[in-house]
């Protein structure tokens, strides 16, 4: 009988052989512009010093790019890159699996992809599959009877553990191994990915390195599985398997497989259009609006955040936590420090960069707003999420008016989508906080061009230090 890891190494190999149709290319492509950006603009954050000093220390042959930076080995840049990818929360997002699949994958495929020569085309498809493989594996641990991923009720990041086995399908598909070779990419890579979601509570930086291990543990698990080391061929389903062992008896195995390769989920995934965690954002966007019909700050009394009670434990909770925020980070993670941020004026696409900084996250203004907020389960957003992250905002002034505000799409998703224009400024703001506005175009023209590139070093040349 064929094993899901054989089943998925069947498609990446068959994938590699054939190519993705031209527009799963082109959403390829979108994903890897997306990734840089928000790359480029964490150049000069901690974490990023951090690992960046870290991998310097490890030394080694320099064959991959390190955003930002000079080369390194393929491991080496693909934690870095990884790191780099997630940092500032800005990465995008698969629904309901509630994952960020390109932050893990894109990286990996990258930083394989440029030490081994390879053409842009093999870049993307190698993209397009993995994150297929990334968000189909977390939706085998999404439950709909309870309506949110067990992974995430368990504590767990999906985003870490399944990207780390997408990635890995990507570097291996770039290495020039046979589908066996593939599926043993995944089953060693399935013994890698780890992570854990208290960080979003309680603070602490270790979360923004989660996609850099994923991704370096898919580059280490595809060049195991080059160099001779075998996976289980059941670790996907397995007794004591990865679903088994994450997410018990919860799991729903069809999803792996349902319409594989005739379905795909890629361009269905959210672009973000702020840089903070994806549960606060209809919550941004029902803010933006009522500025929109005038509401000023000052007139506020109390407002109601209304959220799916999933979220609540993410952005709401403990509540001395989210309305008094440790750090600009933390800030990102809640639900009231979002809302006042977005009343008082962002910048970027309505919310940006500026409205994270630990500056702004201690700012007396956002905070005396942000305590005005009180998070509370909303019916109507339980049953819309995980689809969507749903929100409502209501808000009594002081003359005793009650606004409403009810998001049910929230921007950057198919219902709601972020206009080309949009993708294109998220880029250019991103990029420019690290490059010039010529080599910001130049990254541009050359990852749109990708399919057409012989080798992908014309675009990793761009991404060095200037």
């Amino acid at each position: 009988m064929t094993t899901l890891v054989q089943r998925l190494a069947e498609l990446a190999d068959s994938v590699r052989a054939k190519g993705l149709p031209a527009e799963l290319r082109d959403d390829a492509a979108r994903r890897v512009l997306d990734v840089l950006g928000n790359s480029l603009a964490a150049t000069a954050e901690p974490p990023a010093k951090a690992v960046g000093t870290l991998v310097a220390e490890w030394g080694g042959q320099g064959r991959a790019t390190a955003i930002g930076g000079g080369r390194l080995p393929e491991p080496s840049a693909a934690l870095l890159n990884g790191t780099l990818a997630h940092s500032l929360d800005f990465d995008d997002t698969h629904l309901p699996s509630v994952l960020h699949p390109s932050a893990s994958v894109v990286p990996a495929a990258l930083a394989v992809a440029e030490s081994r020569g390879k053409s842009g085309a093999a870049l993307l498809d190698a993209i397009g599959v993995g994150v297929e493989v990334a968000v189909r594996v977390g939706m085998a641990g999404y439950d709909r009877e309870l309506g949110n991923s067990v992974f995430f009720e368990r504590g767990l990041h999906a985003t870490a553990i399944c990207g780390a086995l997408g990635g890995a399908v990507a570097a291996a598909m770039l290495s020039d191994v046979d589908s066996e070779g593939i599926a043993d990419a995944l089953g060693i890579a399935a013994s890698m990915g780890a992570g854990l979601l208290e960080a979003n509570r309680t603070g602490g930086t270790v979360k923004r390195v989660h996609c850099g291990w994923a991704a370096h543990a898919a580059v280490t698990a595809a060049g195991l599985a080059r160099t001779g080391i075998t996976g289980p061929p059941t670790v996907l389903e397995g007794r004591f398997g990865l679903l088994q062992a994450f997410c018990g008896d919860q799991v729903d195995l069809d999803a792996l497989t349902d319409a594989l390769g005739e379905h795909w989920e890629l361009p269905g995934i959210f672009f973000k259009p702020y840089p903070c965690n994806h549960f606060t954002h209809a919550g941004i966007d029902a803010a933006l609006r009522l500025r929109e019909r005038g509401v000023t700050p000052g007139e506020i009394e109390s407002i109601e955040l209304g959220a799916p009670t999933a979220v609540l434990r993410t952005i709401g909770e403990p509540r001395e936590e989210k309305i008094l925020p440790k750090s600009g980070y933390h800030a990102a993670f809640s639900g009231p420090y979002t809302v006042a941020a977005a009343l008082l004026g962002g910048g970027g696409l309505g919310v940006f960069h500026e409205d994270f900084t630990d500056a702004a996250a201690a700012d007396p203004e956002r905070l005396a707003l942000a305590a005005k907020v009180t998070c509370v389960p909303d019916a109507r957003c339980d049953e819309i999420f995980p689809h969507q992250f749903p929100a409502v905002l209501r808000v009594r002034l002081h003359d005793g008016t009650e606004i409403e505000e009810r998001v049910d799409e929230n921007r950057g998703g198919n219902g709601n989508p972020l206009s080309a224009d949009e993708l294109a400024t998220k880029f250019r703001l991103n990029a420019t906080r690290a490059v010039s506005e010529d080599r910001a175009r130049r990254i541009t023209e050359l990852t749109y061009g990708l399919a057409g590139l012989a080798d992908v070093s014309a675009l990793t040349d761009q991404l060095v230090s200037a």
